[in-house]
């Protein structure tokens, strides 16, 4: 048997856990599985690369060895395979934007400004929920440019080497039955709300947990948070079922009423991101703007929003 790089990620995982039983469970194994290879691993390599006891296992010198090489070779291996993606995904000279968006009010008019500014230049889009999934497109160039938010000052996905750029800050507003008894309130605060059964999109950031500590510092917890599409949110709000958290951009349908709260306790930082030697770190700079114009646009089209604006400066598009 030759040595491997997938044998080398075992024996990491095995000290990173130290335990065998532990890094099975992290590599969705058994351990009769993994302690097999184990040992078919240390034959390879002509010894015991771990010291196993009751107390767990700790490497030998020898495994202190191959660790040290592995820490080296998995990270390199890893890089040299998303470099090479990226160049398989660079399309040659020919011009393009490939656009990744969560759910935001910048995507559509991205695309309708890049397609007016450059007719000819194909323009293709990707959405999903997952900002770390657009996050990954990037590093491995099936993106050039992904269009995620981040809640209030929280950092976005950090892993591998993407530039961020803030394009806008916007409060977090909710949405109500137009019967409801505060939509003509100029704003509401949250606490006005705590009787209320709540309404969200999915995604993977820390929204929910930024929406958990607000409602606390209001003195209440929600007990019915619905996660769903945007469809069934609306539905949920034009038959006064739920309360619904949306970006201050978000075009209310018939039967809802968009209302501000108070004193912005949500805030969603609207961020672009792309790999500095991507195919498309060339053209950011003028994505970036035509970026911040389309934000700029979503605001205007909100007349509830430019009109709070008008007395809470620090948020909108980003100078």
């Amino acid at each position: 048997m030759d040595l491997e790089l997938r044998h080398l990620r075992i024996v990491r995982a095995v000290a990173e856990a130290g335990s065998v039983t532990k890094a099975a469970s992290h590599l969705g194994l058994a351990q009769p599985a993994l302690t097999a290879q184990l040992k078919r691993i240390e034959r390879v390599l002509g010894g015991a690369l771990f010291e196993r006891d009751h107390n767990g296992a700790r490497p030998t010198p020898l495994g202190e060895l191959v660790l040290s090489r592995a820490m080296v070779l998995l990270p390199a291996a890893r890089e040299l395979q998303e470099e090479a993606v990226r160049f398989a995904n660079a399309n040659g000279d020919i011009p393009r934007y490939r656009l990744g968006a969560t759910n935001g009010p910048i995507l559509g008019g991205l695309v309708d400004r890049l397609a007016t500014a450059w007719p000819s230049t194909p323009v293709s889009t990707y959405t999903s929920w997952s900002a770390r999934e657009l996050t990954t497109m990037v590093m491995l160039g099936r993106i050039d440019f992904a269009l995620i938010g981040a809640c209030g000052e929280s950092a976005p996905p950090v892993e591998g080497p993407v530039v961020w750029l803030t394009v806008g800050m916007d409060p977090v507003f909710v949405l109500l039955n137009e019967d409801h008894p505060l939509v003509e309130r100029k704003e509401v605060t949250l606490a006005e709300l705590a009787g209320e059964r709540w309404a969200v999109t999915p995604g993977d950031s820390c929204f929910g947990d930024c929406f958990a500590t607000a409602c606390a510092r209001a003195g209440f917890t929600p007990q019915t948070i619905y996660e769903t599409d945007v469809a069934t949110c609306m539905h949920l709000a034009q038959v006064g079922r739920a309360a619904v958290l949306c970006q201050a951009t978000f075009q209310p349908a018939p039967g809802v009423a968009m209302v501000p709260l108070a004193d912005a306790p949500l805030r969603w930082r609207q961020l672009l991101g792309w790999h500095p030697e991507g195919p498309g770190a060339r053209a950011a700079a003028s994505i970036v703007e035509h970026a911040k114009a389309a934000h700029a646009d979503a605001v205007r089209r909100s007349t509830r929003y430019a009109t709070w604006l008008a007395e809470n400066p620090r948020f909108g598009t980003s100078p």
